[in-house]
C-alpha cells in the first residue's frame, strides 16, 4: 500500500479536501486504483451533531456514517463508496483506546498518547486503507489522507507524531507527504510573500515530517523566482512546488495538478515510475470546459435558514451544478433566508422583505433542503405555497418534503392548525410525527441514517420515469420525523400522490402533485449520491422542468436524443451528456458572481 498524506499550514479553507480529490483524480488517471481517509482532530465521535455554520453540511454515508464534507468531495471526484471508518476522528481513537483499557487489553500498562493513541491511529489507517471502495475485489493502490485543520494546532498533535512514525513505519518509498500552504499578496507591496509558508514547513519539520511536494494556494500562478525562494528555505525541490491558484472551477485542479507535473513528483515519491501510465484526463478536461462555456442560465432559488454560508448546503449545490450541466444550462443560485419571508421580517425589515420575495420570485425553480428546528419554518412553508400555486418547479428534500405536506394540509385541506411535531407537540393535526424508533434522550447516531430502499407505487409518476421506471432505489437518509402515516389517505385524496414508499408500505418517501409541472417532495437526500457525470435524477428533474426541457426528457426512451454523449444518472439508467454552445459574462436579469465551483450566485 502507498501514502499520499495532504497537510495544510497558515489558515484553514485553504481547499485541502478538493487537492486530495485532485490527486486522487490524478493518480487514478494514471490507472491506479484509490482510496482515502479524513482525518478530523475534533473531539466530537463524529460530525452529526455540529452546526452547519461550524462546519458546513453533514455528508451522510452508505452505512450511516455522518461525517466531514470533505468525504461528499472525495466520492463526487473519485466516484467511491466510503464508510464511516474513512474518518478518522479524536473523538473515535480515544474512544477505542479507553474501550480497549477497561477491557484490560493493556495489561495493566500506564495509557499514554505515545504510544497507545498514536498507535491506535496507524493501525486504524493501515486497517482501512484496504477496503476497497471502487466496488472491485482486493485493496486500492494508493491511500490519500487528508489531516484536517492548520500544523500547530494543539489538537493535531498526535496525529502528527503518529503520521511521522507512519512515514518510517511503512518506509522510504511508500509515502509522500503533499502540504499545501498560502501564499499571500499584499496589496501594499503587490508581491508574493513565501514567509507564512516558511514558518509551515518549518513547524511541520520540527514535528518529524518533510515534505515532498508543496501546493501553494495564491490569486496568480507563482513567480519563478518565488518558487527559487521556497525551495531554498523549504528544502523541496523547485520541480515539486505547484500552484494552485484561482479558477474558474474547482474541476480544473486536476488539470492544474496534471499540467505541473505533480503526478509524476508523486510516482517519484511511491516508486511507482515506470508501473503506470500517462493520466488520462481527456473526460474530466471536457466537463471542466463545459462547465465553463456554458451560455443560458437556469435560476434556482434555494430557500433554508443555513444560506449564510454556502458549504452548509455544498452537496445541494453541487447536485445542482451537476444536473445543470447535463442540461446545457448555466446554474444561478439565488440563496434567500428563509426568515426573510415571513411576515415578522417584513415589520420589522421591510426592504430585506421585499428583496427575498423578489429572488424567489425571480428563480425558475424552487429548492428547499433539509434543516432541522422551527427557526424559518413559516418562511419555507410560504415558499412552497408559492411554488405550489404558481406552478413554479420545486423540490423539497427531507425537511423540505416535510414543509410541502404541512402547507398543503393547511392551505389545500384547510386543517389551519396542521403542524410538525418536531416544531409543536400540542398539534391538533400532527402531519409530521417522531419516528417510533428515533431516541428522545440522545441526539447522535440516533437517526434513520444510512442507504434504505424505496420502492415505487406508480409507474407512470414523474419520479419514477426520472429514475429509469425501475421498481425501487437506494437513497441515503437523515431524519427524526416521518410522515403521520394516519393522514397519508386523506393527503391523497385531497390531490397529493404519495409515489415512493419503503418496505412496510407506511413509510412516505416520495410525495408529488400530479396536477403540477413538477412539485416532488422526498424524505431521503438524493444529493450525496449525485456525481459530476452521474446526475441525481431529481435535480435533473428539477433544472429541465426550470428550463422547459421535462417533457423532452421524461419522453426520450433513454434520454438519447435529449442529450449526445452517454451519461448515467444516479441510481437510474443511462443518459446523454451535454456540450456547451457559447459563453456569456452577463445575464439578462443582472450580474453574476462566481465562486470557483462553478456555481453563480
Amino acid at each position: 500500500m502507498k501514502y499520499v498524506v495532504v497537510t495544510g499550514g497558515v489558515v484553514s479553507g485553504l481547499g485541502k479536501g478538493v487537492t486530495a480529490s485532485s490527486i486522487g483524480v490524478l493518480l487514478k488517471a494514471c490507472c491506479m486504483r484509490v482510496t482515502t481517509i479524513k482525518i478530523d482532530p475534533y473531539l466530537n465521535t463524529d460530525a452529526g451533531t455540529m452546526s452547519p455554520f461550524e462546519h458546513g453540511e453533514v455528508f451522510v454515508l452508505d452505512d450511516g456514517g455522518e461525517v466531514d464534507l470533505d468525504l461528499g468531495n472525495y466520492e463526487r471526484f473519485l466516484d467511491i463508496k466510503l464508510t464511516r471508518d474513512n474518518n478518522i476522528t479524536t473523538g473515535k481513537i480515544y474512544q477505542f483506546v479507553l474501550d480497549k483499557e477497561r477491557k484490560g487489553d493493556y495489561l495493566g500498562k500506564t495509557v499514554q498518547v505515545v504510544p497507545h493513541i498514536t498507535d491506535a491511529i496507524q493501525e486504524w489507517i493501515e486497517r482501512v486503507a484496504v477496503i476497497p471502495t471502487d466496488g472491485k475485489e482486493g485493496p486500492a493502490d494508493v491511500c490519500v489522507i487528508e489531516l484536517g485543520g492548520t500544523i500547530g494546532d494543539i489538537e493535531s498533535m498526535p496525529f502528527i507524531e503518529a503520521l511521522s512514525q507512519f512515514s518510517y513505519r511503512v518506509g522510504p518509498g511508500n509515502f509522500c507527504l503533499v502540504h499545501v500552504s498560502l501564499v499571500p499578496v499584499l496589496n501594499v507591496v503587490g508581491e508574493q510573500k513565501t514567509k507564512p509558508t516558511q514558518h509551515s514547513v518549518r513547524g511541520l519539520r520540527g514535528r518529524g515530517l518533510s515534505p515532498n511536494i508543496l501546493a501553494c494556494r495564491s490569486a496568480l500562478p507563482l513567480d519563478e523566482n518565488v518558487k527559487e525562494k521556497l525551495s531554498q528555505f523549504c528544502h523541496v525541490q523547485k520541480s515539486n512546488i505547484v500552484t494552485l491558484y484561482d479558477v474558474s472551477n474547482i474541476w480544473h485542479i486536476p488539470l492544474l495538478l496534471r499540467d505541473q507535473k505533480a503526478h509524476i513528483a508523486i510516482l517519484r515519491a511511491l516508486n511507482l515510475q515506470g508501473v503506470t501510465r500517462e493520466p488520462m484526463l481527456e473526460e474530466w478536461t471536457s466537463m471542466a470546459k463545459t462547465c465553463d462555456t456554458l451560455r443560458d442560465p437556469v435560476r434556482i432559488a434555494i430557500v433554508g435558514k443555513y444560506t449564510g454560508l454556502s458549504d452548509a448546503y455544498l452537496s445541494v449545490a453541487k447536485a445542482l451544478l451537476h444536473a445543470s450541466v447535463a442540461c446545457r444550462r448555466k446554474l444561478v443560485i439565488d440563496w434567500v433566508s428563509s426568515m426573510d419571508l415571513e411576515d415578522s421580517t417584513a415589520e420589522e425589515a421591510p426592504y430585506v422583505h421585499k428583496a427575498a420575495w423578489n429572488l424567489l420570485k425571480g428563480a425558475a425553480g424552487v429548492l428547499i433542503p433539509g434543516g432541522f428546528g422551527d427557526r424559518g419554518i413559516q418562511g419555507k412553508i410560504l415558499a412552497a405555497k408559492y411554488a405550489r400555486e404558481n406552478n413554479i418547479p420545486f423540490l423539497g428534500i427531507c425537511l423540505g418534503m416535510q414543509v410541502a405536506v404541512i402547507e398543503f394540509a393547511r392551505n389545500v385541506m384547510n386543517l389551519q392548525d396542521a403542524n410538525s411535531m418536531e416544531f409543536d407537540t400540542n398539534t391538533k393535526n400532527p402531519c409530521v410525527i417522531f419516528m417510533p424508533e428515533g431516541s428522545k434522550t440522545h441526539m447522535g447516531g440516533t437517526m434513520r441514517l444510512g442507504s434504505r430502499r424505496t420502492y415505487f407505487q406508480l409507474k407512470d409518476s414523474k419520479s419514477a420515469k426520472l429514475y429509469g421506471n425501475v421498481k425501487y432505489v437506494d437513497e441515503r437518509h437523515r431524519h427524526r420525523y416521518e410522515v403521520n402515516p394516519d393522514l397519508v389517505m386523506k393527503l391523497e385524496r385531497s390531490g397529493l400522490a404519495f409515489v415512493g414508499k419503503d418496505e412496510s408500505g407506511r413509510r412516505m418517501e416520495i410525495l408529488e402533485l400530479p396536477s403540477h409541472p413538477y412539485y416532488v417532495g422526498v424524505q431521503f437526500h438524493p444529493e450525496f449520491k449525485s456525481r459530476p457525470r452521474k446526475p441525481s435524477a431529481l435535480f435533473l428533474g428539477l433544472i429541465a422542468a426550470s428550463c422547459g426541457q421535462l417533457d423532452m426528457l421524461l419522453k426520450a426512451p433513454g434520454r438519447d436524443n435529449l442529450l449526445p454523449t452517454k451519461m448515467a444518472t444516479s441510481n437510474g439508467p443511462s443518459v446523454a451528456m451535454v456540450y456547451p454552445n457559447g459563453h456569456t459574462k452577463h445575464l439578462s436579469n443582472g450580474p453574476y458572481y462566481a465562486n470557483g465551483n462553478g456555481v453563480h450566485a
